[in-house]
């Protein structure tokens, strides 16, 4: 029977890929139904597994929580500013990266260094460089003092230093990877377009424009899904800049409200914590659509 099943190829691929499937079937869609769920369930106790009615009040507690309003609200100004930001500016290093070719890869190395380095500890050193103590105004007041400007306490002051710091330290830290992704395929761009186009006598412009981008343009659209996704799961980063207490600060994100909502200081709600998790997936869900929408006219495969 085996050896049947095997001598069919399509039956093949599925036998091959059913370790997968049940991996993703039990840790990824069981849960996702499992807190579709539990969304629903009004008054739900973990403990006593008990719940005392269902509907969408949880969904309507959520939606009308301003602390949830606040976190939506950071989480989409930190997905709108640094995803294009960070997208352009590793676009722009890995053209100049591309074109170098003395030490090229030690370059490369240096800038992949930040994405192997724990982000909890790169964001207590973005606090120590930002953070007024008692003895000093940090490292980048000082630098700002230099240059004739007023010290600002970016960690517990205004609400936009906070959020420059934020973007400022999530466009770091996601920098390396897409740096290594866009060099990558800068240098698998068929070097026969560019000759054309030298022939031709094309501007340097106008081949990055017709050539390069288009010919780069999936992994491009990559780095923005996955850009997206990951803005929009922010929360260890925010916890290492500015501590635990992110309701205070006005700095909490979607995550770090349903964390709250289960293990935090107003936790013990899981049916809330369930509904905000279901409505990110749905912004997340979206966009992604949208996104992908988009691409079937601008990217070239």
């Amino acid at each position: 029977m085996m050896k049947k099943i095997l001598k069919n190829s399509s039956a093949k691929g599925w036998l091959y890929l059913l370790p997968a499937l049940l991996f993703l079937g039990i840790f990824m869609v069981y849960p996702l139904i499992d807190v579709f769920i539990y969304s629903f369930e009004e008054g739900y106790n973990s403990a006593s597994q008990t719940y005392f009615g269902v509907g969408s009040y949880n969904y309507s507690y959520v939606l009308h929580d301003p602390y949830f309003l606040q976190a939506v609200n950071n989480t989409f100004l930190l997905v709108i500013i640094t995803v294009p930001l960070s997208t352009g500016i590793a676009l722009l290093i890995s053209v100049g990266l591309n074109s170098i070719k003395p030490l090229r890869n030690l370059f490369q190395t240096v800038y992949f260094l930040p994405y192997v380095t724990n982000t909890l500890a790169v964001g207590l050193v973005f606090m120590i460089l930002f953070k007024k103590t008692a003895y000093s105004d940090g490292f980048i007041n000082l630098i700002i003092n230099w240059f004739g400007g007023a010290s600002v306490d970016f960690i517990e002051g205004p609400y936009w230093a906070k959020m420059f710091v934020l973007c400022f330290y999530t466009i770091w830290v996601v920098m390396p990877f897409k740096i290594l992704i866009l060099t990558s395929a800068l240098a698998s761009v068929n070097q026969e377009y560019y000759n054309a186009a030298k022939v031709d006598g094309t501007s340097k412009a106008r081949t990055f424009i017709r050539i390069t981008l288009p010919m780069i343009s999936p992994m491009i659209f990559y780095l923005v899904i996955t850009g997206f996704i990951g803005a929009f799961k922010a929360y260890s980063d925010v916890v290492a800049l500015f501590g635990t207490n992110l309701n205070a600060a006005e700095m909490n994100t979607i995550v770090g409200y349903v964390y709250d909502m289960l293990y935090g200081d107003s936790g013990g709600y899981p049916s809330y914590a369930a509904a905000a998790a279901i409505i990110l997936f749905a912004i997340v869900l979206t966009i992604t659509c949208i996104n992908l929408l988009i691409s079937k006219k601008n990217v070239h495969y």
